[in-house]
């Protein structure tokens, strides 16, 4: 299966007046399905725990239990991009990456494997996942 690398907020959640964006249950279901599945974003560096504690006030409890069963911890100190297999199938989801993630990616010739997220766009997470499948 291919590797999924998850962010939360921008992605799972808006960014600003934290809610569970739109969608955001079925996008659970397919990606827990299709996907082995990796936290990557700061509030998972190394334990799951704190990530899933913080999504646990946004999110259904079946959908937070899909999460917990099926995303895995990262570790990574400065950039995510530390913590992603670039010799891999793998897709990246993010709202906010960082230039030097983009160049790290872009000089290992990876750069399309990243997905930016803009959970304010109407129908965001159903894009995604047509893009996912997509391939």
């Amino acid at each position: 299966m291919p590797i999924l690398y998850l962010d939360i907020d921008g992605v799972l959640l808006t960014a600003r007046h934290t809610q569970a964006a739109s969608g955001v249950d079925a996008f659970v279901d397919f990606i827990t399905q299709h996907f082995t599945c990796y936290w990557l974003t700061t509030h998972c560096k190394g334990d799951s725990a704190p990530a899933l504690r913080y999504l646990a006030r946004f999110l259904k409890p079946a959908t937070l239990e899909k999460l917990r069963q099926a995303v895995q911890p990262t570790t990574w100190d400065t950039l995510k991009t530390e913590a992603i297999d670039v010799t891999a199938d793998f897709y990246w989801l993010d709202d906010q990456p960082f230039q030097a993630e983009i160049a790290y990616l872009e000089v290992r010739g990876v750069a399309d494997r990243l997905v930016r997220v803009n959970i304010f766009r109407n129908g965001e997470l159903e894009r995604i996942t047509k893009e996912l499948i997509a391939g």
